[in-house]
């Protein structure tokens, strides 16, 4: 039955992404996406393990995407505003693919991490950062702090965190790049 519907691992993959997006990246099993498929769940084990291999692979999708989505937006940028053109692309990302962005959160095996697109990111991040002129081990400071209030800002607004008060959540979103750009051109000296 798998072979009439054409199942393939990368077909199982972005289905479940999709589904991650309508659901939830924590509510994505083998067996809501046999369902999906009109399958039976022992089809499904001949392209995945188990409802955390396919979490792995929807995580390594999703951090694929938002890392080419991320190096096109900062082509040709610098300072502020390839801070604010990565920044944006993180909340766009999120914002767009709710699920998705959730499975870029997920716990990867340490080999898997190394193998991902991850480490693209990170290393994005330190890009924008040499155009502020920070050193070891203050880039590295500053690199989780940007993750932590990209992070924190998106998962308050998809949340609903922002919806019930003024001003435009926006609006906040601009004020805070700019005081990120801030920060990072007066860094404090240790």
């Amino acid at each position: 039955m798998a072979a009439r519907v054409g199942l393939t691992t990368e077909r199982l993959t972005r289905a479940g992404a999709e589904l991650a997006d309508e659901v939830g990246f924590e509510q994505v099993t083998v067996s809501e996406l046999a369902r999906r498929f009109d399958v039976k769940v022992a089809s499904l084990y001949s392209h995945l393990k188990n409802s955390h291999d396919l979490k792995t692979r929807i995580a390594l999708l999703a951090l694929e995407e938002l890392a080419d989505r991320a190096a096109e937006a900062l082509a040709g940028r610098a300072g502020k505003d390839a801070l604010t053109a990565f920044a944006n692309v993180y909340r766009d990302y999120a914002r767009e693919h709710p699920g998705r962005y959730a499975a870029t959160q997920f716990r990867l095996a340490p080999e898997a991490a190394l193998a991902s697109a991850g480490v693209r990111h990170a290393q994005m991040t330190r890009a924008i950062l040499r155009g502020y002129d920070l050193p070891e081990p203050e880039q590295t400071h500053a690199v989780r702090m940007l993750g932590s209030v990209f992070h924190g800002y998106v998962s308050l607004e998809l949340g609903g965190g922002f919806s019930h008060s003024a001003p435009d959540p926006q609006e906040t979103w601009s004020r805070i790049v700019d005081a990120l750009d801030a920060l990072l051109r007066n860094w404090p000296t240790p």
